[in-house]
């Protein structure tokens, strides 16, 4: 019925599998002639007259010209994705052959779908709300496990359970207060105001949880960028080429051998992290080339969420080292201080460090303890707070009208305090609806939705 509303009632075709040479292609149809227009091109048996979600095998024809030998799966609305009539036609993965099953679904009513259409379409059908509409297109996106369990449990509806019940609950007070302004000239009180201070102080925490998930949620989606810095020859190469298991970087004794940043990328644990070998940072250097990789160092030293500090230890003071915690420290960076070259240390260097439990050893070049640097960055970064049933915003909308939610709870709290009356105290709690709904998809406009799917791949 929305789909009608907006116009929508016209059938779409696109292909959903990637475009390229493969051994199968999906075509995918969707919308009220689905059935009718594939039926005059696969003159098999009447599909009018199968039952849904059911298979069958047989030649595509457009006229007497043989299109290609296929297998077509039916789902008859509103048992389908976007519940309407869908069809999807695997055929062989030709380019060729694909063009030419979507040209003969055009040339009979259908038109071209636009990116995202199909899962607009069943979010316009009520088989999904726009968080698990999202999550789709998060699903289709993730390349690491911990970014496949976010979406998917978005996709379940983990994320659009939560809002349900807070939305629920505000609108059944909200029904109350209302109803009390009916009655405003009889003073009654329909809402528990004590039991409505309580429901508002879960509210807020629990939408606080969920802000404060999202820092979690950027690192799930877009990665950790980690900075490798420190002196000329610390090491900072050969770690990386130690992380990554492969000979990335040039390495030699000679320092300031690194003169621009690296960049690499390694999974660990589900988690990106996208290294930086950075030029060796010393102060004073007469070579114009080797400063300008000192200061692109500092810079992304600056822009990175974790720091990587390496050091000899073999070369470097106690003293030094407090230096540079003291400045990693006041620019509020997050770091870890890695000790290289341990097996080249005599007892005298390692008890001089040993007391300082902040610092991890390893020998990169012997590749000794770099797994346990590695789970050191995932617990840096994750904290023990993921698990797969975990509810975690990895969606900056959601987190924008999150924030709005926030400060509408704090109003309605405020509002309670000062004993404010019941028509204002409504304003707030719609106010707050508002905001869950926008998450939702209870309160969209067309434009917004345009702009949420267009982001979407084309057959999906």
């Amino acid at each position: 019925m929305a789909a009608k509303l907006l116009g929508w009632d016209d059938t779409i075709v696109a292909l959903a599998t990637p475009p390229g040479i493969g051994a199968i292609g999906v075509i995918r149809i969707s919308g009220s002639r689905s059935f009718e227009i594939i039926n005059q091109l696969f003159p098999s048996k009447d599909l009018l007259q199968q039952a849904s979600h059911t298979l069958h095998v047989g030649y595509l024809k457009e006229g007497p010209k043989v299109l290609d030998e296929v297998v077509v799966s039916l789902f008859k609305g509103p048992r389908s994705y976007t519940g309407e009539d869908v069809i999807e036609i695997s055929c062989h993965g030709s380019p060729y052959v694909q063009q030419q099953v979507i040209q003969a679904c055009v040339h009979l009513g259908a038109r071209l779908a636009k990116p995202g259409e199909f899962t607009q379409r069943a979010f316009l059908q009520g088989k999904l709300d726009l968080t698990q509409a999202e999550a789709v297109a998060d699903l289709i996106a993730s390349n690491t496990e911990a970014s496949r369990k976010a979406a998917l449990h978005n996709i379940r509806g983990g994320f659009s359970e939560v809002l349900k019940q807070l939305r629920d609950q505000l609108l059944s007070f909200s029904a109350l207060i209302e109803l009390e302004l009916d009655f405003s000239q009889e003073d009654v009180e329909f809402a528990d105001r004590t039991r409505f201070y309580a429901l508002i102080r879960e509210a807020r925490e629990a939408v606080e949880r969920l802000l404060h998930s999202f820092k979690l949620g950027n690192v799930i989606k877009n990665g950790v960028q980690v900075a490798i810095v420190g002196k000329p020859n610390a090491g900072k190469s050969t770690l990386l080429n130690a992380l990554l298991n492969e000979n990335r970087a040039i390495v030699s004794d000679i320092a300031g051998t690194t003169r621009d940043t690296i960049e690499e990328i390694l999974n660990i644990d589900g988690i990106l992290f996208r290294l930086v070998d950075t030029a060796g940072i010393r102060e004073h250097t007469s070579d114009i080339i080797e400063s300008i990789g000192v200061e692109r160092s500092l810079a992304k030293m600056k822009q990175a969420d974790v720091v990587i500090y390496l050091f000899d230890v073999n070369s470097t003071t106690i003293p030094e080292l407090e230096a540079v915690k003291h400045d990693l420290d006041r620019q509020q960076i997050k770091y870890l201080l890695v000790g290289n070259k341990s097996d080249l240390a005599n007892d005298l260097i390692r008890n001089s460090f040993d007391a300082r439990a902040t610092i991890l050893f390893i020998a990169a070049k012997e590749n000794e303890h770099v797994e346990v640097l590695k789970e050191r960055l995932v617990d840096m970064v994750l904290q023990g707070k993921f698990q797969t049933e975990d509810t975690v915003v990895t969606n900056a909308r959601h987190y924008h009208a999150l924030q709005e939610v926030l400060k509408s709870l704090q109003d309605i709290h405020a509002g309670l305090d000062n004993n404010i009356p019941g028509d204002l105290l409504a304003l707030d709690i719609r106010r707050c609806l508002h905001y869950l709904g926008e998450i939702t998809g209870e309160i969209t406009t067309e434009d917004q939705l345009d702009y949420i799917f267009s982001k979407f791949c084309i057959g999906k």
